[in-house]
């Protein structure tokens, strides 16, 4: 466009020298043509400069669309209900040469014991990848797109997300049955007030029973496990205990597979996991219910310029086929 505009004026210049002619000033109509071819050869290399630049820029802005550094690969510890969930959902989990399921997580792997350590690693570490609950996300990290389909509510409620899991309680029957704070914290969890608690702090909620009414129970509540139901069952236990003051609750954040294992040998009221409970755990006498659905997020931090991933990169980046992040896409 600007070399567009100086040749016009070129030729008005020309024009001008034309006149000139006819009037006999020959020489200034010929310094004046020389002055616009000039101003014309100028102008043209001004743009070809430019374009030039913004190729070079758009080269570059390619260029820094992907890391060229290792990635360091953090993974949430064994028994950890979202480490089950995640290796399970992204096929991380493979059958070995004895025909089993096996957990194939890397060796060289981070580990990380919390849902707030897997965050802190990559927030701390511009070449990291981990992974956690949606609900527990906030702005120290960057969620990334998988398949092209962002981690939000409305996508896993759709379907379309694919890394989603429950959110589980379990007990002893008989246990709860013999404790009356806690099997009507589990009606409150249940309730209109428990969902609309889960909805607000960015879980799914399931559908509700109805309005809650304050028991006037009293008593203690235990609860152990999962650090990524934890979060949401400490909003809810703080809403219980406002309706009903003479109850006291003790939660402990130890992990899905620790609190399976409270629940069955009967050292806690409640257990809390972010996985659906296995056969064998079922069998050895509890019941398991779901109170959430959660995505999990696949985590970077918030310096890598990557936006979007699919579930074979993951894959791959996790058992140790892909190493470096030029490497993807």
């Amino acid at each position: 466009m600007t070399t567009r505009k100086i040749t016009l004026s070129a030729a008005a210049l020309l024009m001008a020298a034309a006149f000139a002619g006819f009037s006999g000033n020959t020489t200034s109509a010929s310094s004046n043509s020389s002055s616009a071819a000039e101003a014309g050869s100028s102008a043209a290399d001004t743009s070809a400069a430019a374009d030039s630049s913004v190729a070079d820029s758009t080269a570059s802005d390619s260029t820094a669309s992907k890391l060229d550094t290792d990635i360091t690969v953090v993974s949430r510890e064994d028994g950890s209900g979202t480490r089950g969930a995640f290796v399970e959902l992204m096929g991380i989990e493979q059958k070995n040469e004895a025909g089993e399921k096996e957990d194939m997580t890397r060796g060289d792997a981070e580990i990380s014991n919390s849902t707030n350590g897997v965050m802190m690693s990559v927030a701390g570490n511009v070449d990291a990848i981990g992974y956690i609950s949606l609900g527990s996300l906030n702005d120290t990290v960057k969620a990334l797109d998988v398949n092209g389909v962002e981690c939000s509510v409305a996508d896993i409620k759709s379907g379309d997300y694919v890394v989603a899991r429950p959110f589980n309680v379990c007990y002893q029957q008989a246990k709860l049955d013999g404790n009356a704070a806690a099997k009507d914290l589990i009606a409150f969890i249940e309730s209109d007030d428990g969902q609309k608690i889960i909805a607000d702090n960015g879980y799914i909620a399931i559908d509700s029973t109805g309005a809650y009414a304050p028991s006037g129970v009293t008593g203690a509540i235990s609860l152990n496990g999962s650090t990524s139901v934890g979060p949401i069952m400490e909003k809810l236990c703080e809403a219980y205990k406002a309706l009903n003051p003479d109850v006291s609750i003790d939660i402990q954040q130890t992990g899905s597979g620790a609190g399976i294992t409270s629940a069955t040998e009967g050292t806690c009221d409640i257990g809390m996991s972010s996985r659906e409970l296995k056969q064998e755990e079922l069998d050895a006498g509890l019941t398991e219910m779901k109170i959430a659905d959660d995505g999990i997020a696949v985590i970077v931090n918030l310096e890598n310029p990557i936006e979007n991933i699919t579930s074979d990169e993951v894959m791959k980046i996790y058992t140790g086929e892909i190493n470096n992040w030029s490497e993807l896409g």
